[in-house]
């Protein structure tokens, strides 16, 4: 009884070789970024939560891959816990919001998705409505009920009347 040859263990060889000769390739599991990215990318709305993504992981890894994605040029901050979609400028190379309504309505979408009643002020109305030519350029919105945070992009912010 000298050698311990491999026809007397058996199961070990029939083991590794199985193992050695499978042709199935191991994928590499989605890291938490790339999982948001990809709801991102499915998602028709420009707007977007950390909530949307809590079923994904804890509260501070969606924050965190969340701000790298800021970082990255991919999403834009328009409040507290409100981001954007973001395309790269052509001018700039910077990151810029892309919302089919621009600013305004990405804030109407954000303050929906809130649970936030709202409704346009009474210049957009007349506008609307042909009353008047009158344009309103800053984003002005009236909120019913409480609502505190301050949503803005650049330069421009929310008005909120009561």
């Amino acid at each position: 009884m000298s050698k311990f040859n491999l026809k007397f263990v058996g199961f070990l060889f029939n083991l590794n070789v199985g193992f050695l000769q499978s042709n199935k390739i191991m994928r590499r599991q989605k890291t938490l970024r790339e999982r948001i990215e990809a709801r991102i990318a499915d998602k028709q709305e420009d707007v977007f939560l950390p909530r949307e993504f809590s079923d994904l992981g804890g509260e501070d890894q969606v924050l965190r891959a969340l701000r790298n994605l800021v970082r990255a040029g991919n999403l834009v901050r328009l409040g507290y816990g409100v981001y954007g979609r973001a395309i790269q400028s052509r001018l700039t190379g910077e990151a810029i919001l892309f919302s089919q309504n621009g600013f305004s309505g990405a804030v109407r979408q954000a303050l929906t998705k809130l649970g936030v009643d709202w409704e346009p002020i009474e210049a957009e109305i007349a506008y609307n409505e042909g009353r008047s030519t009158q344009i309103p350029v800053n984003p002005v919105l009236r909120v019913k009920g409480r609502f505190s945070r301050q949503l803005h992009y650049g330069k421009t912010e929310l008005i909120l009347e009561r």
